[in-house]
C-alpha cells in the first residue's frame, strides 16, 4: 500500500515536471515568435528609416547642389565684376606710371643733354649718382623678379670699374684706359649689337640702355670735353700734350687698351662661370624660373631661329653654354680692338657716339 502511494506521488510530479518542461518551451517558443517578429518589425523599421533618410539626403543634396551651384555662379559674376573693375584700374593705373614715367624721361633726359652742353665736367657725377640710386632699385625689383643674376653680367662688372675709377682715382690715366675700353667696347656695342632701345614709359628699358650708354659719354667727355683735361694737357712749366691721357707709344696703347682690358674681362668670365655654372647650377636646375642672360639670350635666338642661334648649336645642343662663352669671348676681343681708333681721333669717337643714340 505504501509502496503504491510512492508511485502514484512519483507519477504526479513527473506529470508535473513534464508539465513545466512544456510550459516552459512554449514559453520559449512565444518569446523567441515575438523576438522574431520584433526582429522584423525592427527591420521593415529601419528599412523603411533608411529610404526616408536616403531620399532626405538626396533630396538636401539636390537642393545643397543647387544652392552651392547658384552660389558658385553668382560668386562667379561678382569675380569676374571685380576682376574687371581691378584690370580696369590697374591699366588705368599702368597708364597713369607710364605717363609719369615718360614725363620724368624726357625731363630727365632734356636736363642730361643741358648738362652734357653746360657743364660737360659735371657729367660723371651724374652718373655715379644715377648708378648708386637705380642699382641698387634693380637689385630689389630683379630679385623679386627671380632676375638677380642679371646682376652678375658684364655690364655690371663693368659700372663698378667705372664708379671706383670716377671717385677714386679719377687722374689715373691708365684705370681712365682701361674703363674707355670697357665703355666704348662690349658695352657700346651691345646696344648696337642687340638692337636696345630708349623707351622712356618703361623705367625698366631706361635703366638698361643707360647703363650702357652712359658710360661712353662719360669717357667721352672726359677725353675731349672736359675742362680738367684740357688743363691736363698742358700743365704749367711743360710742353703742351696731344691729348689726355698721355699715351707714351703704340705698345702702351695696346697695353692698356685692349691686353689689360681683356685680362679683366677674362677675371670676370672666370668668376661668373664659377658662380652660375658651378657654385649656382643646381640651384638653377631646379627652378627654370630664375633667368640668366644665357637662358634670356638663348630662349629669344632660338624662337627668332637667328644666327646666334645657329653658330651657338655648331658643336652641339649640350655644348651652347660653351659656344656662347667663345662667342661672347669673340665678341669682347673684336670691340676692344676697336676702341683703339676711336681713343685716338676725335671725329671718329663722334661719329660712333652719335651712331650710338640714333
Amino acid at each position: 500500500m505504501v509502496e503504491g502511494e510512492v508511485a502514484v506521488e512519483d507519477g504526479e510530479a513527473f506529470r508535473k515536471m513534464r508539465q513545466r518542461i512544456a510550459d516552459h518551451s512554449k514559453r520559449v517558443v512565444e518569446t523567441k515568435e515575438k523576438f522574431s517578429k520584433q526582429a522584423v518589425e525592427t527591420k521593415e523599421k529601419l528599412s523603411k528609416h533608411a529610404v526616408e533618410t536616403k531620399e532626405k539626403l538626396s533630396k538636401h543634396a539636390v537642393e545643397t547642389k543647387e544652392k552651392l551651384s547658384k552660389q558658385a555662379v553668382q560668386t562667379k559674376e561678382i569675380l569676374s565684376k571685380q576682376a574687371d573693375k581691378i584690370a580696369k584700374r590697374a591699366e588705368e593705373h599702368e597708364r597713369f606710371i607710364n605717363k609719369v614715367t615718360h614725363f620724368l624721361g624726357v625731363i630727365g633726359f632734356g636736363g642730361f643733354c643741358y648738362i652734357l652742353g653746360a657743364r660737360p665736367q659735371d657729367v660723371p657725377y651724374v652718373y655715379c649718382l644715377f648708378y648708386v640710386t637705380f642699382v641698387p632699385l634693380r637689385w630689389i625689383y630683379y630679385r623679386y623678379k627671380k632676375w638677380h643674376y642679371y646682376l652678375l653680367d658684364f655690364c655690371y662688372y663693368a659700372n663698378t670699374f667705372f664708379l671706383v675709377m670716377l671717385l677714386m682715382f679719377p687722374k689715373n690715366e691708365k684705370l681712365f684706359m682701361v674703363c674707355f675700353s670697357f665703355a666704348e667696347g662690349p658695352l657700346a656695342w651691345a646696344l648696337i649689337v642687340w638692337r636696345c632701345s630708349l623707351v622712356f614709359s618703361s623705367l625698366d628699358k631706361i635703366v638698361s640702355v643707360l647703363i650702357h650708354l652712359l658710360p661712353g659719354i662719360v669717357f667721352f667727355t672726359i677725353r675731349w670735353w672736359n675742362p680738367e683735361t684740357f688743363a691736363a694737357m698742358h700743365p704749367e712749366g711743360t710742353a703742351a700734350r696731344v691729348s689726355w691721357p698721355y699715351v707714351e707709344d703704340k705698345s702702351f696703347l695696346w697695353t692698356w687698351l685692349f691686353f689689360v682690358p681683356l685680362a679683366a674681362y677674362t677675371l670676370w668670365q672666370l668668376l661668373y662661370f664659377l658662380i652660375v655654372d658651378v657654385l649656382r647650377r643646381q640651384r638653377l636646375l631646379r627652378d627654370p624660373e630664375v633667368m640668366t642672360s644665357y637662358r634670356e639670350l638663348s630662349k629669344k635666338a632660338q624662337k627668332a631661329n637667328n644666327i646666334w642661334w645657329r653658330l651657338s648649336g655648331i658643336l652641339g645642343d649640350d655644348k651652347r653654354p660653351v659656344m656662347y662663352i667663345m662667342l661672347q669671348a669673340m665678341f669682347t676681343v673684336a670691340t676692344m680692338a676697336l676702341t683703339v681708333p676711336i681713343f685716338l681721333f676725335y671725329r671718329m669717337h663722334v661719329i660712333f657716339q652719335k651712331e650710338l643714340k640714333k
